[in-house]
């Protein structure tokens, strides 16, 4: 129960209802505590509409009425639920307290239905979010699963000896004389005679053969949009084959300025530095969701860079946490595994910020981290106030050229405005305020030497 010093209102783990009378929006919420982090359930308070306590109207309990009711929530849910029913005083009133535990079995059906809680609302879940959740309740893992159709012949001897070449080479792995039988059963791809979805995906002679949705697409596309493309590629292969051969094709598709330094030393520089764009591969083949039947995606652009991965981000994991030290999650363990081995990665939960430190090192903006649900974002840009960035932002063509004025020049005042735009003062005054309550430029100085820079 709320401590009582505190405001009651309805939350993301508190409900209110003004009588058992409304069964089914109590069943409802039920299912969605039980699907969420669990919460209470007070009946016999009257809530605003903002969720705040209006009347507490107390509940009068007759017969058998708890006794009923218990059953009803048994027969209703599937998993069964078993919440705690007790009565409360609040304000001198009896009211009814149903707490639902988060239930470790999901989903938690109720008449045939699937809910979960978001804020203060009940969300009923569609098929593919309730697959989802389904897979999240019992560990579900696509690649640790065995494919049926797969055999040992279809694993590449050769493939697994360049792995463990590589992993001496970069861990110091000591694996000699040792079978492909053995060597899978190691590295626990290899059950009895059937094999896991990552070893193929990892040592498969043809793994798209088994699992067609591990092509990576490239493009280079043509402007802004994705509309015409310029380069495309379809990248088969092992997942640790196809990691070089994206930073080939981003390579292909990038410009590179090359300088001297004292020493006659040759300094290439790229328009992105790789070693961010290879974390971002690395992190999305690796992290995926293979159960899915879509693609990890590079979009090249003028601007940006973007690669999309199938999946969002595990449990327990926001894009908050991705820009501090976070644990680290992954989601197909055996791969993660093998791609630590060979220094792929480092499974400390630093590579994001590994990303936004070499971005930041060569004056790029940092990285911007999206999580779609279905799939997750890592999208790398040249400069935030490009064009396109700033006409998504909703400014005016006026506005576009003083953005880009000011990052040429330093600064921009009223009167260049003027000039630039062919506008009046008054007009030049608005559209400068404009930029200044959308934060993109900052205001300095006093009257004749009142200036703007970007923010």
């Amino acid at each position: 129960m709320p401590d009582k010093n505190t405001r009651m209102e309805e939350s993301q783990e508190i409900e209110f209802k003004k009588s058992l009378a409304e069964r089914k929006e109590l069943l409802e919420t039920i299912s969605a505590f039980a699907n969420s982090k669990g919460g209470q359930i007070f009946v016999g308070i009257e809530e605003n509409k903002d969720g705040s306590v209006k009347e507490i109207v107390g509940i009068r309990i007759k017969g058998k009425e708890i006794e009923n009711l218990s059953n009803e929530i048994k027969q209703n849910t599937d998993p069964v639920i078993f919440p705690s029913i007790e009565i409360e005083k609040i304000m001198d009133k009896d009211v009814l307290m149903l707490e639902i535990q988060e239930n470790p079995i999901k989903p938690v059906f109720v008449k045939g239905e699937v809910y979960k809680r978001v804020g203060r609302t009940n969300q009923k879940l569609s098929t593919l979010e309730i697959r989802k959740l389904t897979r999240e309740s019992v560990d579900y893992n696509f690649t640790e699963l065995v494919c049926a159709d797969a055999k040992l012949e279809d694993i590449a001897i050769e493939k697994i000896e360049r792995f463990i070449e590589k992993a001496k080479e970069e861990r110091n792995y000591n694996i000699e004389d040792i079978s492909k039988r053995d060597f899978l059963k190691r590295m626990h791809m290899l059950t009895d005679k059937e094999i896991t979805h990552a070893a193929l995906l990892l040592f498969g002679k043809e793994p798209q053969r088994f699992v067609l949705q591990s092509e990576i697409r490239c493009a280079r596309f043509k402007g802004l949009d994705v509309l015409e493309f310029e380069d495309m590629e379809v990248i088969g292969g092992t997942v640790i084959e196809q990691v070089e051969r994206i930073v080939e094709f981003v390579k292909r598709n990038l410009k590179m300025e090359v300088t001297f330094g004292n020493q006659i030393e040759r300094i290439e520089r790229w328009e992105y530095p790789l070693l961010a764009i290879k974390e971002a591969v690395t992190n999305a083949i690796c992290h995926r969701d293979y159960s899915l039947n879509s693609n990890v995606q590079v979009r090249i652009f003028d601007d940006r860079i973007e690669i999309w991965s199938p999946g969002g981000l595990p449990k327990g994991l926001s894009v908050e946490d991705l820009k501090r030290v976070h644990e680290s999650i992954p989601r197909n363990k055996l791969i993660a595994n093998a791609f630590f081995m060979v220094k792929y990665i480092e499974q400390w939960g630093t590579g994001t910020n590994r990303m936004i430190q070499w971005c930041l090192n060569e004056e790029l903006p940092e990285p911007e981290f999206e999580d779609k649900k279905r799939a997750f974002i890592v999208r790398i840009r040249k400069d935030i106030y490009s064009e396109g960035y700033l006409r998504s932002k909703g400014l005016s063509e006026r506005q576009v050229r003083a953005v880009i004025y000011a990052k040429e020049k330093g600064k921009i005042t009223n009167m260049d405005y003027q000039h630039l735009n062919n506008v009046s003062r008054q007009t030049a005054q608005r559209d400068l305020s404009e930029l200044v309550n959308k934060e993109i430029f900052k205001k300095f100085g006093k009257g004749r030497e009142v200036h703007y820079t970007i923010k």
